[in-house]
């Protein structure tokens, strides 16, 4: 089939969708949850692609199938968000959202044929919504996972930038948030990276998953009323618009019956939200002061911190992505309890599994984003201050310990911190060791790398 170039026509004053929305409008007055554009999409992406489908298999004349597939494409694209008004705490199945996009499509395509056409025996032909809003959950998760794997690679990247600008800085580490051996800046840093890294890979392994959809099953998995052929052609037709290798679920009863995808993908979002989080609290600590904290690096100055403290700044990018992580480590459990009602051959929490994965997603994506951006690539760093205070740091007495034993060690630590005193000045008079061999075993930078060729 073609691609139509004629424009469809815009709707005039009044609704497109017609007398199923309307009836679930009045059932489901329960919240003010829409579904995101980012489902309406992927939502029209499968209307068109099941037109297209089943206009090469012949189930559906050619001016048809072309017309539903052009209207279908147009609410993809965004242009008809106002003609989906339902609550997203509706039926479980999604039933109403399915009709609603039949109706509107439906309506769409009449005006370009001239002539009525049906939303249950022409739109959703071949289809239910039981194997349709799967799928949508799938196509969407999926699209939107790619851009949060874009805005994690830029995070990752943004940070192992800086980890090599700072592999030479010095700097106390810290256990149980007290001064621990001395570290690189360059190495927490490094930390971070690699954990983007593990993130990236684990939503990787989940995409195989995500990628394999249920349409082509309709009610119970068993492609009653469908063409055998539909599943395939419509995932090749997907994976045509969409660059994304879409395939037929391997057991279209499992696709259909759980959601056991989602549960992991909302999973390793949880993870992803940890680490994110992990990051964003690591840079609030080190922020902290600018006097009386850790004041180890200073964040950029975005905008004021008090109405009532004049010249107080707040790490307040990390704590907009701390917030964001929070919600996303809470939008699990909604999903994980959600998927859970799964009897039989059906799950029947579908809207607010697909409400909740994809609020996880753009969260993630935005805090990435916002910590790459106005965090990570603009904090600045007082290597020397750092390097002062790693030297002061009575846990350089751990590296005496193999020659002198823990005790006295632990002995010449306590003494240096009671005293105020540089280690190295205790361990003159009370290690036995030369000066020369104390110098060379109490060198932070030594300290912090003590095997090179790792």
């Amino acid at each position: 089939m073609t691609e139509s170039v004629r424009p469809t026509p815009e709707p005039p004053e009044g609704p497109l969708y017609g007398p199923q929305t309307r009836l679930a409008m009045r059932n489901f007055a329960i919240s003010a949850l829409r579904f995101p554009p980012a489902f309406i999409r992927a939502l029209g992406l499968v209307k068109a692609c099941a037109a297209r489908a089943n206009g090469e298999l012949g189930v559906l004349p050619p001016d048809l199938a072309e017309a539903l597939e052009t209207a279908a494409m147009a609410v993809a694209e965004g242009r008809y968000d106002d003609q989906f008004p339902l609550d997203v705490l509706q039926t479980g199945s999604g039933t109403s959202t399915n009709m609603n996009a039949n109706e509107v499509i439906a309506e769409l395509a009449a005006r370009r044929l001239g002539r009525p056409v049906h939303p249950n025996d022409e739109v959703n032909r071949g289809q239910s919504s039981n194997d349709v809003i799967p799928t949508a959950i799938h196509v969407a998760a999926a699209l939107e996972l790619e851009r949060l794997l874009a805005a994690l690679g830029a995070l990752g990247h943004a940070i192992r930038e800086r980890a090599r600008e700072f592999e030479g800085v010095v700097k106390t580490g810290r256990t149980h948030l007290m001064d621990a051996v001395p570290i690189t800046l360059g190495q927490e840093l490094s930390g971070w990276a690699a954990q983007i890294d593990a993130d990236i890979a684990r939503l990787g392994d989940t995409r195989v998953r995500l990628l394999q959809l249920a349409q082509g099953g309709t009610a119970v998995g068993t492609g009653l009323n469908a063409h055998p052929e539909l599943a395939a052609r419509f995932a090749a037709a997907l994976a045509g618009r969409t660059g994304l290798a879409f395939r037929p679920a391997p057991d279209a009863f499992a696709a259909i019956g759980a959601q056991d995808t989602a549960v992991e993908l909302s999973g390793q979002l949880r993870v992803t939200a940890v680490t994110l989080l992990k990051i964003a609290t690591d840079l609030r600590w080190m922020n902290s002061g600018p006097s009386a904290g850790l004041a180890e690096l200073r964040l950029p100055e975005l905008q004021a911190g008090s109405s009532i403290m004049p010249g107080k700044v707040n790490p307040v990018i990390p704590e907009a992505a701390g917030m964001a992580c929070v919600q996303v480590i809470g939008l699990d459990a909604a999903v994980a309890l959600a998927a859970q009602d799964n009897r039989f051959q059906l799950a029947t929490m579908l809207p607010l599994i697909a409400f909740d994965l994809l609020q996880q997603l753009a969260l993630l994506a935005g805090a990435a984003r916002a910590l790459e951006t106005q965090a990570i690539a603009r904090f600045e760093v007082d290597g020397g201050a750092l390097a002062e205070r790693a030297r002061r740091n009575a846990m350089l007495a751990t590296a005496l310990t193999p020659r002198i034993g823990y005790e006295l060690a632990g002995r010449i630590a306590r003494t240096a911190l009671a005293e105020g005193r540089a280690v190295i000045d205790v361990a003159r008079e009370q290690s036995g060791l030369a000066p020369a061999e104390l110098e060379a075993l109490l060198d932070p930078a030594r300290m912090a790398r003590p095997h090179p060729l790792r």
